[in-house]
């Protein structure tokens, strides 16, 4: 059998872990949204959106940041960001924690999804004939 990172491909360990940090990113969304009141639609979007689903989205990748200890690298890949994005987004909810009724609902979702389980995967996409994955995950 050929080795996967031979022909440049990804080793199981490596896929699971991404799976794993976009369930966790999909959860900081979701805990974003709800908490600030945003459509989690509008957190999801590609593109800026509404100061509100901006501001909702920084929160989402400070979190998964924080409180799952993803890399900032991990981050960027989990929100299909560039890095410098995510950077930038916790630099600036840092600063925003100097209110003292915004650190302590950021205190309160951190704690909440430190508490989470590790999410369940869902099976892999299946393989085209040329190794590559059919379908994208769902979330």
């Amino acid at each position: 059998m050929e080795n996967m990172h031979a022909r440049g491909g990804q080793g199981r360990g490596t896929q699971d872990r991404v799976r794993l940090d976009r369930a966790r990113a999909q959860l900081a969304r979701q805990a974003a949204a709800f908490s600030l009141g945003v459509p989690v639609e509008a957190v999801q979007a590609t593109g800026r959106g509404t100061a509100e689903a901006a501001q909702a989205r920084q929160v989402a990748m400070y979190l998964a940041h924080v409180a799952f200890e993803m890399s900032l690298a991990r981050v960027a890949l989990a929100f299909g960001r560039d890095r410098s994005t995510v950077a930038h987004a916790c630099h600036k909810i840092e600063d925003m924690r100097d209110d003292a009724g915004f650190d302590a609902r950021l205190d309160d979702l951190e704690t909440s999804l430190r508490a989470m389980p590790t999410p369940a995967l869902p099976a892999a996409a299946p393989l085209n004939a040329d190794g590559r994955h059919r379908a994208e995950l769902c979330w």
